[in-house]
């Protein structure tokens, strides 16, 4: 049976992607069967044949170095750099739950782990017309744990506690918190991760910082976020 984790943030452009990446490298390194998983991308670009190139997907995989096609990584690929609910309603192709939960059922017969990564931040809308998908629709779909990814700078302790407790009042598993743009010894950083600790209860379990190309967390640490025990 497949262990899964999920990856989300306290919001947009917080790197969960790139975080995501190192986990995913982590993994693979320690010689575990791991893929990656996306239900939707939002502001990809198009090859010369007019293509849709699932960016978010080549990064992991380029950090990674998983053999995974591309292909089997996101069911649900837009042009527009918006929200998928919008950006659906321009392109089509909105976003079906029973598609998502096909792709992920297939990636767990070939892999034991999966990492999977939300769209946005935790509220982010998935499909908004006759039918309404919201992110937390599908990490409760597929039962997920999940992470979040902070930015470790200012204006972070009130993002996190808000996530934090928005998931909890959801009944999300919360399994830790990644600080990601952290510089070693920043006064203002280091309290943030002391304050994000105390007000939420929830342990960061790593830091990264620009241009990392390791996760600073041993591979067996990363390995327990997939269980099912959670804060």
């Amino acid at each position: 049976m497949s262990r899964s984790l999920f990856i989300t943030g306290t919001g947009t452009d917080v790197g969960k992607t790139y975080v995501t990446g190192l986990i995913v490298k982590k993994m693979k390194e320690a010689g575990l069967n791991i893929a990656y998983y996306k239900a939707a991308m939002s502001g990809n670009v198009r090859d010369e044949n007019g293509n849709l190139i699932p960016g978010d997907a080549v990064s992991v995989k380029e950090t990674s170095g998983i053999s995974q096609t591309v292909e089997s990584m996101c069911p649900y690929v837009y042009e527009n750099a918006w929200s998928p609910h919008l950006a659906s309603k321009v392109e089509g192709n909105p976003v079906r739950m029973d598609e998502v939960k096909k792709g992920y059922a297939m990636l767990c017969e070939k892999y034991d782990y999966i990492t999977m990564e939300g769209s946005g931040g935790i509220l982010c809308p998935i499909r908004f017309d006759d039918e309404k998908i919201w992110l937390e629709d599908i990490i409760k779909e597929l039962d997920m744990p999940c992470i979040i990814i902070a930015d470790a700078g200012l204006g972070t302790i009130n993002s996190v506690i808000l996530t934090v407790e928005y998931m909890r009042s959801r009944k999300i598993k919360i399994k830790g918190i990644i600080f990601n743009n952290y510089h070693q010894g920043n006064l203002m950083e280091e309290d943030n991760i002391k304050m994000c600790e105390y007000m939420t209860g929830v342990k960061v379990i790593a830091s990264v910082s620009e241009n990392d190309t390791e996760l600073n967390i041993s591979s067996g640490k990363l390995k327990e976020l997939f269980e099912e025990n959670f804060v």
